[in-house]
């Protein structure tokens, strides 16, 4: 099933896993036009491409460990971590250990849907 904008109630049982690249499956969860929720789940060896958008994600690591890349800068982060991007920076990441990331847009990624 598919997450519906505005959807007030969102049981993540409910929804599926879609591919969006190799090692990696997202879930979109609750949005509506300002802000969005995806769940993102990596494979060990998954890449996150180094990417820009006009939108400001912040990413919150629920589990694993990644590479990130945000801007020139890069780091390790594990569970319990955030990283906020802002619009226009370029950022990306490689999983290195398998685990799930949440990012939050704003405003929502109408690509997505």
């Amino acid at each position: 099933m598919k997450t519906q904008k505005d959807q007030r109630w969102v049981q993540n049982a409910d929804i599926s896993l879609e591919p969006c690249g190799e090692g990696v499956e997202r879930k979109i969860l609750s949005y509506t036009e300002e802000l969005m929720v995806v769940e993102n789940h990596f494979r060990a060896g998954g890449v996150g491409a180094m990417h820009s958008h006009p939108h400001t994600q912040i990413t919150y690591v629920v589990s694993g460990v990644f590479e990130f890349t945000i801007g020139e800068e890069k780091r390790i982060v594990r569970a319990g971590d955030t990283m906020l991007k802002k619009d226009g920076i370029p950022h990306g990441c490689v999983c290195l250990e398998e685990g799930i990331l949440l990012d939050v847009f704003t405003p929502m990624r109408e690509e997505f849907v």
